[in-house]
């Protein structure tokens, strides 16, 4: 059993090397930051990997979450992340209370970020779409099949997870929904955890560590020339990585001295929900819990005319919605439309001030 631990501890040795591509920023904190996002990479990894792995009797567990403290791939601080491991071979059904939440979405996706860093979608579901009962209970199915009657999420063949967003406005006052998911036709028998098992659950979270280490310095990687510019990218580049289809996606890359001020105007759609989120180099949100480094649409201030002014500074300017850069001097950014019947593309420029 020690070549199988020597194994893992050399393949994520290997996964470090991110740490010194060329476009990562070599200050002190980008590199302390990188450190902490490779051990909540690899927290993620064995939660999801090693543990909750049969899909004969799923668990839902930690995605990026705030509670674990998991932050991957531009998180929405207002989103609890859950998932869970299935097969397309079998039948689940899921059951949940609604809380209190404005938003929840389910999708059924074929997850290969151990494999090429990508997420295919198979099938979505929105809370709008299923029956709430007077006690905010609900449930649907999940298959390849479509059942006779009831809410279904579309399962493919190679499907291999259910990801959940539970998305808050008011994360203080709203509480969220509770799930369980349970298989309907499980076969064979339980087999106790072998050694050749463990070996590959581990080598499979370091692979996790790997892809989601590698998908995300690109993003970086090809944001970086643009810094503080604001275009659409293509939403397949998102949606191929495990975005939710009802979001309209802008990410980018912001860097700014001590004097200057990142100043963004734009409109605001009607829309469900819509926020924008200061990330660092590794595209994690920044810390939302000690300062003010995100806005949505419960808590940002319109001007009269219904636009919407976002300054990105290390001080507080004294006007528009003031994002702080918290101790950073550069990093990504984005900003979601939700179920919008348009989507604007902002204008910005840097100021001194």
């Amino acid at each position: 059993m020690n070549a199988v631990w020597e194994k893992f501890c050399a393949d994520l040795l290997e996964v470090g090397k991110v740490l010194e591509d060329e476009i990562v920023p070599q200050d002190p904190l980008t590199q302390a930051e990188g450190v902490r996002y490779l051990s909540r990479l690899l927290r993620y990894g064995t939660i999801n990997c090693v543990e909750y792995t049969d899909p004969r009797w799923p668990q839902f567990s930690s995605a990026p979450n705030p509670n674990m403290m998991t932050k991957i791939g531009a998180d929405n601080p207002d989103n609890v992340y859950m998932r869970a491991n299935i097969s397309g071979k079998y039948n689940y059904r899921i059951i949940g209370t609604r809380g209190t939440v404005p938003l929840i979405t389910f999708g059924s996706r074929v997850n290969r970020y151990h494999i090429d860093g990508t997420m295919l979608q198979t099938g979505d579901l929105h809370i709008h779409d299923l029956e709430v009962d007077e006690n905010g209970r609900f449930e649907f199915i999940a298959s390849v099949d479509k059942p006779a009657e009831g809410a279904w999420l579309p399962l493919a063949p190679d499907s291999n997870l259910i990801s959940v967003r539970q998305t808050h406005q008011d994360r203080r006052n709203e509480v969220i929904g509770d799930l369980t998911i349970e298989c309907l036709n499980p076969d064979g028998e339980f087999v106790p955890l072998s050694p050749e098992e463990i070996g590959e659950r581990l080598t499979k979270s370091v692979g996790i560590v790997k892809g989601m280490a590698e998908t995300f310095l690109e993003w970086s990687r090809k944001f970086q020339p643009h810094t503080n510019e604001i275009f659409d990218w293509g939403q397949d580049y998102f949606q191929d990585a495990g975005g939710d289809p009802t979001i309209f996606y802008f990410h980018g890359y912001w860097k700014l001295a001590e004097d200057e001020a990142w100043v963004i105007e734009t409109e605001v759609p009607n829309c469900e929900y819509f926020n924008f989120v200061l990330q660092n180099f590794w595209v994690e949100s920044l810390d939302y819990n000690r300062t003010n480094i995100y806005i949505n649409n419960h808590t940002a201030k319109l001007n009269d005319d219904g636009t919407m002014t976002i300054v990105v500074a290390a001080k507080d300017p004294g006007y528009g919605n003031w994002i702080d850069t918290d101790s950073h001097a550069e990093g990504t950014w984005a900003l979601r439309w939700i179920k919008a019947d348009s989507h604007p593309i902002p204008t910005s420029k840097v100021v001194k001030i």
